[in-house]
């Protein structure tokens, strides 16, 4: 399936990654990532889910957690009130995902002026 996602600036400026209402935390998910060597460092464990070499594999940030297996990334929200916790996308699409964020990152906090 194809996700569709852009990139806005919030009223502070920063920019922010827009999905649909289904996969909203894996925007949460993806915002607290904001350097390039961190981008990277999670990309490398998502190929090495998706190459066999590691099973399945949990990252943890500040208010999520991804679920990474071959077939299916799973990020629950650790603080949300709603009924549904839980966002999931192919693994695959998850990854291409990263790397589009990974590429914004450089510009994610400069001015727009």
């Amino acid at each position: 399936m194809e996700y569709s996602f852009e990139f806005k600036r919030d009223p502070l400026g920063y920019l922010r990654v827009v999905l649909p209402t289904e996969l909203e935390y894996f925007s949460d998910f993806i915002e607290d990532i904001v350097s390039v060597d961190e981008a990277d460092e999670y990309l490398k464990i998502i190929q090495e889910v998706l190459d066999g070499s590691s099973e399945e594999y949990k990252i943890q940030l500040n208010t999520t957690i991804a679920y990474i297996k071959k077939d299916l990334t799973v990020v629950e929200h650790l603080y949300t009130e709603s009924e549904n916790d839980k966002s999931s996308m192919e693994t695959e699409k998850f990854k291409n995902l990263m790397l589009v964020w990974r590429d914004k990152i450089p510009e994610r906090y400069k001015s727009i002026d």
